[in-house]
């Protein structure tokens, strides 16, 4: 079992092309059956930050490949 708050601790590696995507800042879950269905990690647009607004990748349950102890591997094409 792993808690939200140690989830957010630890950083998104994309398995695709191997790349930072960031540390999760929320989960999304199906209320009907409590299951987490993904995680949510944002990113930065913009050029250089100036004009820059907050999106975020909605990274699949499914796409975890492994929960280690400070990463999570993902397979997440962009």
């Amino acid at each position: 079992m792993c808690r939200f708050v140690e989830l957010r601790n630890k950083e998104i590696i994309n398995l695709y092309d191997g790349s930072r995507m960031g540390y999760v800042c929320d989960i999304e879950f199906d209320l009907i059956t409590g299951k987490a269905e993904s995680i949510v990690v944002p990113y930065k647009t913009g050029f250089w930050g100036i004009f820059s607004r907050n999106n975020e990748y909605v990274i699949p349950w499914d796409n975890i490949k492994k929960i280690g102890d400070d990463i999570i591997f993902v397979e997440f094409c962009l």
